[in-house]
């Protein structure tokens, strides 16, 4: 496994590459975005760890150009911003997770390695998960409302397939979390809240019928009941 790193603090940089490679996943590391796309072209990366307050490129700036050409590499967000318009900021521009500084290095291995396991589970062989005018194609990608393509990104797409296979059963928020993310961190909890309201903007925005549903103090569900006649 091999990541790249955006960070313009060298002494922090140096440090997660020494404890990253203490934990058998190779790193390199640059310090500002224009930099970042010359090393990404000499190698190969199986995740990409970016800082937002960078020189040139700031890391949003990264991570909205590498989701331009690549839907599938995790993209894990490094920032003293702790704000949720930061977060929301960062989750709607395509990257998968977002973590706070000063953080401990243990959570960001835990970080990466869930986001590296989430990316190496193949895709299911079913073709389409149909939900009355919804439809989730499992093996492109894609996913389309009355006709209409719908674009997600990588955690919008998980979380919707989640929901999805629920079929109408309620998911709690910790179920939902501990399924993308693979960790017990409440802040995730946060951040499910985020997702569901990304996916309601795209998904029931404009449509009448709404099929992401909220059961107060329990969680959400997917609105799979027959209209009535």
């Amino acid at each position: 496994m091999k990541a790249l790193l955006l960070e313009d603090d060298l002494i922090l940089s140096k440090e997660i590459i020494s404890f990253l490679k203490s934990m058998k996943i190779d790193c390199d590391a640059v310090f500002d975005g224009e930099v970042f796309f010359r090393q990404q072209k000499l190698d190969t990366y199986d995740i990409y760890l970016l800082d937002i307050n960078v020189p040139k490129l700031n890391g949003l700036d990264v991570c909205n150009k590498i989701r331009e050409s690549d839907k599938s590499t995790p993209i894990l967000m490094l920032s003293a911003y702790r704000d949720i318009q930061d977060k929301m900021d960062a989750f709607n521009i395509g990257a998968d997770d977002y973590l706070v500084k000063p953080f401990h290095f243990e959570e960001l291995y835990i970080r990466i390695k869930a986001l590296l396991r989430r990316s190496a589970i193949p895709q299911e062989k079913k073709d389409v998960i149909k939900i009355k005018d919804l439809e989730i194609d499992t093996i492109d990608l894609k996913v389309k409302r009355n006709g209409h393509v719908i674009e997600l990104t990588p955690k919008e797409y998980q979380l919707l397939l989640i929901l999805a296979k629920a079929n109408g059963r309620v998911l709690s928020k910790q179920a939902i979390s501990e399924q993308i993310w693979d960790v017990h961190f409440d802040s995730n909890l946060n951040t499910i809240e985020v997702y569901i309201n990304f996916l309601r903007k795209k998904i029931d925005k404009d449509y009448p019928e709404k099929l992401i549903l909220t059961r107060s103090g329990f969680g959400y569900y997917m609105n799979i009941e027959a209209a009535e006649e």
